[in-house]
């Protein structure tokens, strides 16, 4: 029995889920789910210059249409039971709770709790985060102790 802390920004789609059913092969996984939902305001500049440097100036005009803060509570939890309910689909045990303060801190709570074997940093792409070495994934190799793999989320089109 493998043990996975996935850590997610949004719901799983079917390719992502395939993704990261399939990392260990026929090995029987369980998924320990974080999500955290949008943040605030603050954070609205990166997420745009993000968009921007992918190409997406119709996502980087729509990021004020975005629930943040709060108000992003509810789609958070929709869209981790989406997630959970696709990982159970695909014959995994999943469960999971959304994060709100201090994510690196919970992560690591998680994965002592868990005895997890490895986590899996499920994100889009944040180039500025990602040049300062400020994402989730370098800063969650400093805290974890065990290994974490960093992976790019995929879009349903």
């Amino acid at each position: 029995m493998f043990t996975s802390v996935l850590m997610i920004e949004k719901a799983l789609t079917s390719a992502d889920v395939e993704f990261v059913t399939t990392l260990h092969g026929d090995e029987t996984v369980t998924f320990r789910v974080l999500l955290q939902p949008r943040g605030d305001q603050a954070d609205r500049l990166l997420r745009a210059i993000d968009d921007v440097a992918l190409g997406e100036l119709d996502e980087a005009a729509k990021e004020g249409d975005v629930p943040e803060g709060q108000d992003a509570t509810a789609p958070a939890q929709k869209a981790l039971a989406v997630s959970l309910t696709a990982l159970r689909a695909a014959g995994c045990e999943a469960s999971g709770q959304l994060i709100e303060d201090h994510p690196l801190d919970a992560l690591k709570q998680l994965v002592d709790e868990a005895d997890a074997d490895e986590v899996i940093v499920l994100t889009d792409p944040h180039y500025v985060e990602e040049f300062f070495h400020r994402d989730w994934a370098s800063r969650a190799r400093h805290k974890v102790g065990v290994p974490v793999l960093k992976l790019f989320s995929h879009t349903e089109d």
